[in-house]
């Protein structure tokens, strides 16, 4: 009787033993959020160890962190009205520049208006607004002028531009057919020249261009940089 019952308690004991074991495994896995359920009891509570902390309050869930994107509002309407004086800068006879200098007044007035900040810069970029726009005027009157072209050919380059953005390469064909058709039409000049004067103004409007994007990509990353400030993000 006595080995017998030695022999229980031994298998008793080793009974105790594994599920001490299983509570030790359970107690050390990830339970989301405190602890999941299972019938009604933690996996903590149903484990012999865990039962002494199954009292405890359960752990609030927490959404992971995010990283914040630091777009202020100013900076925001800033980037959307540069981006879109950059498309109008391709188009003849819109006023890109004057897009992108609206655009970073209203940015200035919503990021709370500062004379001493704000100000330099903003009469600074309206003399740089009024030079740029004159861009255009200049490149193809000195175009024109040095391949013998006249005002004819200018307006024409013009409108022969406004034409051009529905068709593929207006920005190359608009100007320089219609810079053609008028000095054939109005100035009434012989195939070569109107070719010859129609090509000099298409040149020059594309250095026109060519300059406007330079200057425009200048003013835009340093207006940017200088609205920079991921303490006031709107995705925070």
């Amino acid at each position: 009787m006595g080995l017998g019952h030695g022999g229980v308690g031994n298998g008793h004991g080793d009974s105790l033993q594994e599920k001490g074991l299983m509570g030790i495994i359970l107690s050390k896995q990830i339970l989301p959020c405190g602890g999941a359920k299972l019938n009604g009891e933690s996996r903590a509570e149903r484990s012999g160890i865990g039962r002494a902390t199954a009292g405890a309050a359960p752990q609030p869930c927490r959404p992971a962190p995010r990283t914040a994107c630091a777009m202020s509002l100013p900076f925001l309407v800033f980037l959307v009205a540069w981006l879109v004086g950059m498309v109008c800068t391709f188009i003849p006879a819109v006023p890109a520049t004057l897009i992108i200098f609206l655009g970073s007044v209203a940015a200035a007035l919503l990021d709370g208006f500062q004379a001493g900040r704000d100000l330099p810069f903003l009469l600074v970029f309206g003399v740089v607004t009024l030079f740029i726009m004159s861009i255009d005027n200049v490149a193809s009157a000195w175009g024109a002028r040095k391949y013998g072209g006249g005002k004819e050919a200018m307006w024409g380059a013009l409108i022969g531009g406004l034409l051009g953005i529905f068709i593929p390469l207006g920005l190359i064909v608009g100007p320089l057919a219609g810079a053609l058709v008028a000095e054939l039409v109005f100035a009434h000049k012989a195939p070569y020249e109107a070719l010859r004067s129609a090509w000099g103004t298409l040149v020059g409007l594309l250095a026109g261009i060519a300059a406007k994007v330079v200057l425009h990509l200048i003013i835009g990353i340093y207006e940017l940089w200088r609205m920079w400030d991921p303490a006031q993000s709107i995705f925070g």
